[in-house]
């Protein structure tokens, strides 16, 4: 099976000054084109201490300069590589656009008011889910996890407050690199790569070879 991108090209002159700013471009171009489901799914691969990776795909729930959030467990296997290995790569697969979004970086645990104030905004169902879940554990059945959201309906009714797991939070993904591809006829596509400089705001672009 094989495509043919026919789109428009990509130059670095195109480009924002830094990587936050393009990115922006690209996700209300994608978010309003009706092609692609939930835009803001991402890859999340992290690996082991010892180089063994796992992907996923996970909502990302905000974005600005200072990097990109996700909500997860701590006890969860991402959880648990990336306190033990922060290092993370997402990427951002649109698709019908012929273009895909790679970020590299570390994962730091936001602040646990940030992470309240986003599990506030949650429906009352995904915050007993939340509880529900010890994610990625092994369960003998799907009956055995229904069971306990149905005990936290009944002790959570819908007009009471829900707390926060205390294991339950946000990662923010500071970018080292980020790379806008996009996908051209005969495999010739274009790829620019913001490269952080230092440990300051500054970014330099690079070309990559497909």
């Amino acid at each position: 099976m094989r495509e043919q991108y026919r789109t428009t090209e990509l130059t670095v002159a195109d480009l924002a000054p830094e990587p936050i700013e393009q990115f922006t471009r690209w996700f209300k171009e994608t978010a309003t084109n009706p092609a692609i489901h939930e835009p803001n799914a991402m890859v999340v691969s992290t690996a082991t201490p010892d180089g063994r990776p796992s992907s996923r795909t996970v909502l990302l729930k905000h974005y600005d300069e200072a990097g990109f959030v996700f909500y997860t467990n701590y006890s969860s296997r991402k959880g648990t590589e990336l306190a033990a290995n922060p290092y993370i790569s997402l990427l951002f697969p649109w698709h019908p656009l012929a273009r895909q979004v790679i970020v590299t970086g570390r994962a730091v645990r936001t602040g646990r008011d940030e992470t309240v104030a986003y599990f506030r905004t949650r429906p009352h169902g995904s915050q007993l889910g939340a509880w529900a879940s010890h994610q990625s554990s092994v369960i003998e059945s799907r009956e055995e996890l229904l069971t306990r959201y149905e005990e936290l309906t009944a002790r959570y009714p819908d007009d009471e407050q829900v707390p926060v797991p205390p294991e339950w939070g946000g990662f923010r993904v500071v970018p080292e690199t980020v790379e806008f591809w996009q996908g051209h006829e005969n495999r010739l596509h274009d790829r620019l790569r913001y490269v952080r400089v230092g440990a300051g705001d500054d970014w330099r672009v690079e070309r990559l070879s497909p």
